[in-house]
């Protein structure tokens, strides 16, 4: 489908998001993803209102879709105009599970169209009751392909403007649907989705439980964002997405039983399409409590990491450097006297440089420090990562042989829990939250490294080094 021209309705209202920064008394402005700094006419300027700015006339609307593009500025859910919520239908994959596809239905809600579609379940007869109690539509495969296709089945059994794929583990906000249909005011929105939190019961949550409430892989945290390969939200889960059926087209790509929510995601933003993540509509998961579940299901992640370094090359890398921050880190992992002084001469030269490119700047050196200020604790924590997630094979056997790798990897460890645990604030001591966080980074590291050796490939293990200085 050809993307519409971006036209934003009247009192449409996006907001500079927390990484966004006025300088020059607001002529300039410094943020998004990837970082860049936009320099303002005197006329944009002026339509940033505390900063807002609000669709009025032409003018306005341009500098609106300008920062909605660049990841600048995120939409006011206030301001979108009220949805109907008839337009959507539900799309229901069923695997199984009806007491919990019994529950979701109950959290829908009466009046809305439901399609079910059910995957060769084992109990086929209680889902069948289940969804005739509640006078869904349900659609019966003969064989089992996996969500990804039986999603596909009931999209083109669709004829409402928008669709909401659920799975059955989930629980609704009423809230959550009219709050994602908003988004929609946007024409060239194709996908949003809501954040993710965990589903309390009646038993109470165990350490794990409590450690997935506060650090779950689908919860991607409480600021609004846009969504594309690369940026602080790189993907969202598939557990529950609105999409504009028009946009969309046939769906996910039913021969992947991983990953098809990742490939769904990046392959709608390499068409030009926006996806939204708003954090404002909430759903619930039942997330897996038990160490042998939780740890397969973390591990199951992370082996769709070659399934989507095969489709998407360019955007699978685990981490994203410049040159100059990969010099940085090295110097940093050698562990000697001398590799503070010559990180931080790295450093400088890199700002010289980049200060060099912001000649319309009235303080291009000042800016530039707290852009490569930012660059190298970016490139830290992403050195972290790597060392304990996706890397720890290797890092593990080179510590027997290296001191500095040792103690790199140690620091990481350590560093790292601490920095979530800070971040998240769990309902859990800080020793078994440093245990959690290093058993999912474990489980998920040996999901990728099984998928790369079985596809012969480390393309997914392999960073993203920048040609650009």
């Amino acid at each position: 489908m050809t993307l519409p021209a971006p036209h934003l309705p009247l009192g449409f209202t996006v907001e500079l998001n927390r990484r966004a920064r006025l300088t020059d008394g607001g002529r300039s402005l410094i943020g998004g993803s990837p970082t860049r700094v936009l320099y303002l006419t005197e006329t944009a300027a002026r339509l940033i209102v505390d900063g807002r700015v609000t669709v009025t006339d032409a003018a306005s609307r341009a500098l609106a879709d300008r920062l909605l593009e660049t990841a600048i500025a995120d939409p006011v859910l206030a301001s979108l105009p009220t949805p109907d919520p008839a337009e959507v239908t539900y799309v229901v994959p069923v695997y199984g599970r009806p007491a919990a596809l019994e529950r979701l239905l109950v959290s829908i809600g009466d009046g809305s169209r439901v399609i079910i579609v059910d995957d060769v379940s084992p109990d086929r007869a209680a889902i069948v009751e289940v969804a005739e109690r509640f006078g869904a539509d349900l659609v019966l495969l003969e064989q089992n392909h996996g969500p990804a296709n039986a999603r596909n089945v009931g999209l083109r059994r669709v004829t409402t403007p928008f669709v909401a794929f659920v799975d059955s583990d989930i629980v609704l906000d009423p809230a959550a649907t009219p709050a994602l249909l908003a988004h929609f005011a946007d024409p060239r929105v194709a996908l949003a989705a809501p954040r993710v939190l965990g589903l309390r019961d009646d038993r109470g949550l165990n350490w794990i439980g409590r450690y997935e409430e506060a650090r779950s892989s689908l919860d991607l945290g409480i600021h609004p964002a846009t969504v594309r390969p690369r940026s602080p939200v790189s993907w969202v889960p598939g557990a529950f997405l609105v999409g504009r059926v028009d946009a969309i087209g046939d769906g996910f790509s039913a021969e992947m039983r991983e990953g098809e929510d990742v490939d769904f995601v990046w392959r709608l933003a390499a068409d030009g399409w926006r996806i939204r993540f708003e954090p404002a509509a909430r759903v619930w998961h039942e997330h897996r409590q038990t160490t042998r579940d939780w740890l397969g299901r973390k591990a199951f992640y992370g082996s769709s990491a070659h399934p989507l370094a095969l489709r998407h090359p360019h955007d699978i890398a685990p981490a994203v450097l410049a040159p100059w921050s990969v010099g940085v880190i090295a110097a940093l992992l050698a562990g000697r006297r001398w590799s503070v002084p010559v990180a931080l001469v790295i450093s400088t030269v890199a700002a010289v440089r980049i200060a060099r490119r912001l000649g319309r700047s009235e303080h291009p050196y000042r800016v530039a420090t707290r852009l490569t200020a930012a660059g190298v604790g970016a490139s830290i924590t992403q050195a972290m990562a790597l060392l304990v997630r996706h890397w720890w094979p290797v890092a593990v056997i080179a510590s027997f042989f290296s001191t500095s790798i040792r103690r790199a990897l140690l620091l990481s460890a350590v560093v790292d829990a601490a920095l979530e645990y800070r971040r998240t604030r769990p309902d859990l001591d800080p020793l078994r939250f440093g245990v959690a966080r290093r058993l999912d980074d474990l489980a998920y590291g040996t999901g990728v490294w099984w998928s790369a050796l079985k596809g012969r490939s480390v393309l997914a293990l392999l960073p993203d080094i920048r040609s650009k200085f």
